[in-house]
């Protein structure tokens, strides 16, 4: 055996990411408007689109069928809000890990530990295509930046975690993604490493990656001027009330940067409790009505069905329930998204009083 892989048990050839695209192409139609909703997130962004940027959906994705399903009852009450929000579909297909744990989509798409990935590649890459052809935008986090290159001419937002949100690699790459990519504060709470992570993505940068045919490459960006930050709370509490806001807003404003925030209303805002990240998230509508300027959009995790189920040896999967962090249900979504709309609607008319 050779020494140098002693702890390599197999390896094999995987599809260039240039193959997959060919294999499932991106037509031309649906490639113009991921362009447009690009262009409209970042006019959100701005401040030029008055909007709300509402990016929602599961945990993760688990179940095709079940995810189509989800976006299909997704895209329908876009279509009803899309005058006081823009809608993005959440769809997450790797999953950063302390210790152990399923993967995501990509990497155990059976859920059977056997690691089918090139699978998991094509079918998330399907997945992606069908669910921007029904006319909804889709949100995705860049976790393994090899897996980038398979997917991000399919996504309208990118999203950097708080565990990589430190890792020099993410921040170059981020720095020639073609999407606006929204940073999140660490797991401590707090906003250093979600700053200099911000500072650094708007500069060009050269660094060795793997190209769409497969070979490794040195890539030199331009930087992305389209980064923004996300916060998500941490181990020492939330982070999304006025005064969290205002602090954030005024470190961007000491740095330089972009001083329009998105909010997650899970994770360390709400504990994992699906029901403290319901009131987060009609906290911050009330936010937003009564004019908090730097309040560019929420992030809520919602699915089929409310809770989640765990990942256990010999018990079957519901198609519909998170396996991962658990969601709001459908009904409750609808409830508080459409409650939503008519406040921001009632608060354009000066009608809503708070």
């Amino acid at each position: 055996m050779n020494a140098e892989n002693r702890n390599i048990a197999e390896s094999e050839m995987l599809a260039a990411p240039e193959t997959v695209r060919m294999e499932l192409p991106l037509p031309d139609p649906v490639r113009r408007q991921i362009r447009l909703w690009r262009r409209q997130i970042i006019d959100i962004l701005d401040g030029h689109d008055q909007r709300l940027l509402l990016i929602v959906g599961p945990c993760s994705i688990h179940h095709p069928e079940a995810a189509l399903e989800y976006a299909l009852r997704l895209e329908q009450l876009s279509r009803q809000v899309a005058s006081s929000m823009l809608v993005v579909m959440r769809a997450y297909f790797e999953k950063p890990r302390t210790t152990l744990g399923w993967k995501g989509l990509i990497y155990d798409p059976d859920l059977n530990g056997e690691y089918n990935i090139e699978k998991g590649i094509l079918t998330a890459r399907s997945l992606l295509l069908k669910i921007a052809a029904m006319g909804l935008p889709v949100a995705s986090e860049v976790l393994d930046p090899v897996m980038s290159a398979y997917f991000t001419d399919a996504i309208s937002w990118a999203g950097i975690g708080a565990r990589t949100t430190e890792s020099p690699t993410h921040r170059q790459l981020a720095s020639g993604l073609p999407t606006p990519v929204g940073f999140k504060n660490g797991t401590d709470g707090s906003l250093k490493t979600a700053l200099e992570a911000l500072t650094t993505v708007v500069a060009p940068h050269s660094f060795i990656g793997v190209m769409r045919n497969g070979h490794t490459g040195i890539f030199r960006t331009k930087g992305n001027p389209f980064c923004h930050l996300v916060l998500r709370g941490g181990i020492n509490g939330p982070n999304y009330s006025p005064e969290h806001l205002a602090d954030a807003r005024q470190k961007l404003a000491d740095a330089g940067l972009r001083q329009r925030i998105l909010v997650d209303c899970s994770h360390g805002n709400s504990s994992k409790n699906i029901q403290i990240q319901k009131t987060v998230f009609e906290f911050l509508i009330k936010q937003y009505c009564i004019g908090t300027d730097s309040l560019a959009g929420v992030m809520l995790e919602s699915y089929l069905k409310a809770g989640n189920q765990q990942l256990l040896d010999k018990r079957p999967v519901l198609p519909d329930i998170s396996i991962t962090d658990p969601c709001l249900g459908w009904e409750e979504s609808q409830e508080i998204i459409l409650d939503a709309d008519q406040k921001i609607h009632l608060a354009a008319r000066n009608i809503l009083r708070y």
